[in-house]
């Protein structure tokens, strides 16, 4: 798992990530056979303990009883031959546990066995710590000198040979791969094709070296679950397949910093504390808290990171305290979720296309290619969510799709056209079943201005209004909007089919999370009640540009 975690992180490729398995499977497979290894030399060595002991001991009770020696005399006899005996009967056993060892330690491997054999007692260290016991013995008095201290100095000797013969390649190879001849250069670069080019992810995490923790699901980290549990949430929310999240470091970023990148660009960007927990100020509080204030990322509240210690009070006081996986997680969630248009492409949409195409093959053969490209599908499937309209209700948007095909082929028309047929979705997307829908609306007058200046100008689709009657326009929704969230109410603006598309565009590039609906989207059993209505000063609705 911790291989997995560091590959899909980004720390390590795939070759690394290969040869890290190797490793671990090789472990395994020698711990395995050193267990079955260590049961068998120990019940040879009890049984070499329970002879030596039988032997000494018969021979004591033999030599005092029957040879009438004394117990000393018997002692130094019997235990002088016994050890004798002992020496004798190990050595083969000890040539036939060595035997034993080799093959059942044997780990898998692309090496032979004898290879394998060779290259470990073929170690310098090996034969190093060997001789320094053989020398050893060779000093305690009454060890055969000659042999110990001539078999010592033979492996010290053999160690050192392969100790330098190994540095001295070692060195050879380094020496070769510094210097690379200046053809062999040009030629590496003359190689290169569209393989060495990296695709850009369509969506990734980039984290600070200090954030890896929250990774590393042994130590406890959990923001890889946390992402997995953002994806498959909003694809279930949206209504496609979001591709999967990369999560690499960045050396360039503050160890603390975290940056969440679309299609190659930043989009989001914050700051995490290991060990600390964010406290977030839901809007009503002021109880201050100790620690560092800051800013929440994804709804800007304001916020402190505090000790874990402090955290039961926070909650006690009101604030909402969350770990610093789960702040990264929900910034993401909220960057995803109001950019879900740049997630969809050609790819994702033939997949639903191929999805109906499976319950409503009729449906989708009519469809495309005949009545719509599959790019105009696409186009169409990119302006609902932009609008934060959820597809999950595919086959409604692409039967409505059908239907009103033949009237245009035009994306944002199309949009326009079928959003009527998605008002339940819509609405209930927004407020629950059997609830009213808050609604603001726009003062008559300035609602039909709008009307008459969008269809003199219906073919730019715009409205061609002073930057000082835009400014003011929006300020009024914004005072509305802002007093009916106060009240705990979703803001909805509600007004008339020919001004919604451009109301809409420019309100979400000034207001963000603003539903802006037409008349015609609103089912006939919807109960609404109107909260608010916008209106400007008479002077300034009459600044029109010619």
């Amino acid at each position: 798992m911790a291989i997995d975690a560091d590959l899909n992180a980004g720390v390590i490729d795939q070759e690394a990530a290969k040869r890290r398995r190797d490793e671990v499977s090789q472990e395994s497979d020698f711990f395995g056979s050193m267990d079955g290894a260590s049961k068998f030399v120990r019940g040879d060595a009890i049984a070499g303990i329970l002879i030596l002991l039988i032997n000494i001991i018969g021979g004591l009770a033999i030599g005092i009883s029957q040879h009438n020696l004394s117990f000393a005399q018997a002692g130094e006899i019997y235990v002088l031959l016994t050890i004798g005996d002992g020496l004798v009967a190990q050595i083969p056993s000890l040539l036939l546990s060595l035997s034993t060892a080799i093959i059942v330690t044997r780990v898998t491997t692309s090496e032979s066995t004898s290879a394998q054999a060779g290259n470990q007692l073929a170690s310098p260290a090996a034969l190093s710590i060997a001789s320094a016991i053989l020398i050893f013995l060779g000093c305690i008095p009454g060890m055969p000198h000659f042999i110990f201290l001539s078999m010592g100095v033979v492996l010290a000797l053999i160690s050192y040979f392969l100790d330098k013969s190994q540095k001295k390649a070692a060195a050879k190879e380094a020496g070769l791969q510094e210097i690379v001849p200046e053809e062999d250069k040009n030629a590496e670069h003359d190689e290169l094709d569209w393989s060495h080019i990296e695709p850009v992810d369509q969506v990734g995490l980039e984290i600070g070296y200090g954030l890896i923790p929250l990774i590393d699901q042994e130590s406890g980290g959990t923001l890889l679950s946390r992402v997995r549990g953002i994806r498959k949430k909003l694809s279930s929310e949206i209504g496609f397949l979001v591709n999967p999240i990369r999560i690499r470091d960045n050396l360039e970023i503050g160890p603390n910093d975290y940056n969440i990148v679309l299609n190659g660009t930043i989009r989001g960007q914050g700051q995490v504390f290991i060990g600390k927990d964010l406290a977030i100020n839901p809007g009503q509080i002021t109880i201050p808290l100790e620690g560092e204030k800051t800013v929440e990322p994804a709804f800007g509240l304001d916020a402190f990171w505090i000790d874990r210690t402090h955290s039961d009070f926070a909650k006690t006081a009101g604030y909402t305290v969350v770990d610093p996986a789960t702040a990264i997680a929900t910034h993401m969630n909220s960057i995803l979720k109001n950019n879900a248009d740049q997630l969809l492409g050609h790819n994702e949409t033939q997949q639903l296309l191929d999805l109906v195409s499976e319950r409503s093959p009729k449906l989708i053969e009519d469809l495309v290619p005949g009545k719509l490209s599959v790019s105009t599908v696409t186009q169409v499937l990119k302006n609902l969510l932009q609008e934060g309209v959820s597809i999950r209700d595919n086959r409604s948007i692409f039967d409505s799709l059908l239907s009103e095909s033949g009237k245009t082929k035009d994306p944002v028309e199309l949009t326009s056209l079928i959003r009527p047929h998605l008002g339940r979705s819509i609405v209930q997307g927004i407020v629950s079943a059997g609830e009213n829908l808050p609604i603001i609306t726009l003062e008559q007058g300035l609602e039909q201005l709008l009307n008459n200046t969008l269809q003199e100008n219906s073919k730019s689709r715009d409205a061609f209004l002073e930057p000082k009657l835009i400014d003011a326009l929006i300020d009024a929704i914004a005072s509305e909007k802002y007093g009916v969230e106060e009240q705990g109410q979703p803001a909805v603006l509600v007004v008339s089919p020919t001004i919604r598309p451009w109301l809409s565009r420019i309100t979400r590039q000034r207001l963000g999370n603003l539903s802006v609906l037409a008349y015609t989207e609103i089912p006939e059993d919807q109960e609404i009640k109107v909260v608010g209505k916008v209106g400007i000063q008479t002077n300034q609705a009459h600044g029109v540009a010619a």
